[in-house]
């Protein structure tokens, strides 16, 4: 069913979603699979143990299946718990990871204070404190866990009203407020579905210069240059620029899915969901 050279997204459910339209956009012709770990769901209350392991048994399927030209890791915790046993269990394929965007909104802030939303596991690993290390060590850097954000828009966001979103996002915008900062790092896929609800809740709150910032656009610039020189190679089709139809979402649960999936693949151009 699947031809090869695709290039597969994958996060622990839809975060990942936003990256992936943000890729077609740059390479409309690329066939491009999504995977959403909702059998592991949540990442981000695990240990890096239990996500690592995780991460080696679902990406031994996806290889089986989908025989992908490349896979992007479009989940924060993920990528920053996981790539390096990735890498090594499958050198023969790229893999890009996704990197809270912390170089871009230090190098922009007018304070001087950076916020990041992340996972439990991202604010708590090491990895971020590194990144912060090299790229922030000159400002102020506020880092806070809203792992109640992540089930939120896995189990509500497409049933949700605009004032149940604004609730949602309110105590951690308002922390983040409170700290002064002027850029809003967004380190969990899941909480790209909520960028316009945390700018339209820092509007009401007088604070219309804070600035939300997300790697999609850096996933997608590095996904294109290997496209483009040839170190990921595609199996290109269609090259009309619309969602290809042929694209599929595939989930690790056993179905009967939940039926927020079906939408949620519809709502990015996918097929059904169906198992990996």
């Amino acid at each position: 069913m699947f031809a090869q050279g695709s290039v597969v997204f994958f996060d622990s459910g839809v975060g990942g979603l936003p990256y992936l339209a943000t890729a077609r956009d740059l390479l409309p012709s690329v066939p491009m699979h999504y995977v959403a770990d909702d059998e592991g769901f949540p990442y981000g209350t695990k240990t890096p143990l239990q996500i690592e392991t995780l991460l080696l048994e679902r990406m031994r399927r996806i290889r089986s299946r989908l025989m992908p030209a490349a896979i992007v890791i479009a989940c924060n915790t993920a990528s920053q718990v996981g790539l390096p046993a990735l890498r090594a269990a499958h050198p023969d394929i790229p893999f890009i990871g996704t990197v809270p965007a912390i170089k871009p909104a230090a190098a922009s802030t007018s304070s001087g204070i950076v916020g990041i939303m992340a996972t439990e596991r991202t604010v708590a690993d090491p990895y971020l404190d590194d990144l912060i290390a090299r790229y922030a060590s000159d400002i102020e850097v506020e880092k806070l866990s809203a792992q109640k954000l992540v089930s939120f828009v896995e189990r509500r966001y497409l049933a949700s009203s605009e004032e149940e979103r604004r609730l949602a996002v309110a105590p951690f915008v308002d922390s983040l407020l409170a700290r002064k900062v002027d850029r809003i790092v967004l380190a969990c896929t899941h909480f790209l579905h909520l960028e316009k609800d945390i700018a339209a809740y820092c509007e009401i709150c007088g604070a219309g210069d804070v600035q939300i910032v997300d790697s999609r656009q850096g996933v997608a610039n590095r996904l294109a240059q290997l496209v483009e020189d040839g170190t990921i190679s595609v199996q290109e089709g269609d090259r009309s620029g619309k969602p290809k139809s042929e694209d599929c979402f595939l989930l690790t649960s056993e179905a009967p899915f939940d039926p927020a999936y079906a939408a949620w693949a519809d709502r990015f151009g996918l097929l059904p969901p169906e198992r990996l």
